[in-house]
This record gives structure tokens, C-alpha cells and sequence, in this order.
């Protein structure tokens, strides 16, 4: 067997920044805010599940909102300044993807449709008006938009969540272009499959865990971990020349052809 080689670390210093994170409390979000929490920053959680929230670390504020609301949105970022002085840091996160979505366009539901739209669409448009007003102010600030996967290509019965999670994406842009004279970058994220509660619970859907992982070249699911990772580095000055643009994390899936040979299934 050959020697294990060097691996190599990041490590980011986020001392004295303030970071809002909507949907924190759970999956890929709660993994955001560990991972500010642990390299120095203050990090608000903004999220409905109060329960979920109590298991938060000590360290982390907790604000309870719906982002489909303007004045919670309004209110977390209110909260967030007048406790903290000042948001160098929004995390748009907060999304839903019911398993009950996963229907023809034709069989959608209205109130489905325009409960995802309001979450997961204008929840983000919410929080980056309020955000942005203060970012203006200070000259300064990161805007990262989770997006998805499903922005860039599609199924049969997926017609609301990728058509949204495009419109985040390009929303990343718009603004990116709109506020780069102004200090403030935004730059979106687009995990593949990441183990989340929400994943889990449309894994049926999806084929199963084992026919999901294998359609990542990597050949599995990823961890809310490695998305975090990526967003404190989107988030650095190191990444101070990207702004209005996505960052695929994904496992290799969006370079996989759809005409390609499938991997052969692990036994």
C-alpha cells in the first residue's frame, strides 16, 4: 500500500464579524453557523423551529422568524445590528422542499407552490433588502445564497424547487452586479446532495440513498460540513475577487453527463 500523503488544512479567522444565517437551526444551515461560531465570529440564527434552536451551542443568538414575512426578515436584521453593531455576513439558507413537491407540474398545488415561493424565494429577496441597507452603510459585507444542484439542471416532477433555486442563483448575480461599488460581494452556492433532514426525507423520491450517491462521480452524499467549508471561504478575503457568480459543490455531479456510462453500483 502507498504512504499516506499530506492532505493539507484552511483554517479562517473570523474574529469580531457578525454573521445572520436563516435556517440555522438544522442541516446544512446549523453547520454554517457551527463553523462561524468556531473560527471567532457572532452568529444569529434566524429560524421557525424554536425546539430545534435550543440545541444551539452557547454563543450562538437565536431570533425566531419566517422568512416568507418581510418584518421578520426585517426584524432579524434590526436585531442583529442593534445587538451586535453592525452584519458583515448573510447567509440566505432557509428553504423547504416537502416531499409532496415531487408531483408534474400539472398536479402542483397552488398553496404548495406559493408557500415554497414565498420561503425560498422571496424569504431570500427579504433579508438581502434589509441586509444590504446596512451593508451600504458600512462598505462593506458578504452575501451568500444557498442555492441547489437543481439550479443548473432538472427532472420530471421537481417544477417549483429548481426553478427556484435557479432564480437564487441568478439573484446572486443581479445583486452582485448591483452592490459591487459598494463593498458588498454575493456569490451563491450549489450543494449536490448533502445528508439534511430535508434530503432524508425525499431519499425515495430520489431513488434511494444508494442510487442517489452513485450519480455523484465521488460516488456519495456529501456532508453539511464540507457546504459550510465552502461558504466561510466564499465568505474570506481570500475569496475577495469572486463575487456575482456560484460555486458548485457537488461531488463532481454537475459535469456528469446524462449520456455518459452510469458508475457501476457499490456492492
Amino acid at each position: 500500500m502507498p504512504a499516506s500523503r499530506p492532505i493539507g488544512s484552511v483554517t479562517h479567522d473570523n474574529t469580531g464579524r457578525v454573521v445572520l444565517v436563516s435556517g440555522g437551526a438544522n442541516g446544512i444551515g446549523r453547520s454554517i453557523c457551527d463553523a462561524f461560531a468556531s473560527s471567532g465570529a457572532t452568529v444569529v440564527c434566524l429560524d421557525v423551529d424554536e425546539p430545534a434552536a435550543t440545541k444551539l451551542p452557547g454563543g450562538i443568538d437565536f431570533v425566531r422568524g419566517d422568512t416568507s414575512v418581510e418584518a421578520d426578515c426585517k426584524n432579524a436584521v434590526s436585531f442583529t445590528v442593534e445587538q451586535h453593531g453592525g452584519l458583515d455576513i448573510l447567509v440566505n439558507n432557509a428553504a423547504i422542499q416537502p416531499p409532496s413537491s415531487y408531483v408534474p407540474l400539472a398536479e402542483l398545488p397552488a398553496e404548495l407552490w406559493d408557500k415554497m415561493l414565498g420561503i425560498n424565494l422571496s424569504g431570500y429577496t427579504f433579508l438581502a433588502k434589509h441586509a444590504v441597507r446596512v451593508m451600504k452603510e458600512q462598505q462593506s459585507g458578504v452575501i451568500v445564497n444557498m442555492s441547489s444542484g437543481q439550479a443548473h439542471r432538472t427532472a420530471r416532477q421537481v417544477p417549483t424547487y429548481g426553478p427556484i433555486k435557479a432564480a437564487n442563483l441568478h439573484q446572486a448575480r443581479q445583486w452582485g452586479v448591483e452592490y459591487a461599488r459598494d463593498g458588498i460581494r454575493v456569490v451563491s452556492v450549489s450543494p449536490g446532495a448533502i445528508d439534511t433532514p430535508l434530503v432524508r426525507a425525499s431519499l425515495e423520491a430520489q431513488g434511494g440513498e444508494k442510487e442517489l450517491a452513485n450519480r455523484h462521480p465521488l460516488g456519495r452524499i456529501g456532508k453539511p460540513e464540507e457546504v459550510a467549508a465552502a461558504v466561510l471561504w466564499l465568505s474570506s478575503t481570500e475569496a475577495s475577487f469572486v463575487t456575482a457568480t456560484d460555486l458548485e459543490v457537488d461531488g463532481g455531479l454537475g459535469a456528469f453527463g446524462s449520456f455518459a456510462d452510469p458508475y457501476p453500483m457499490p456492492e
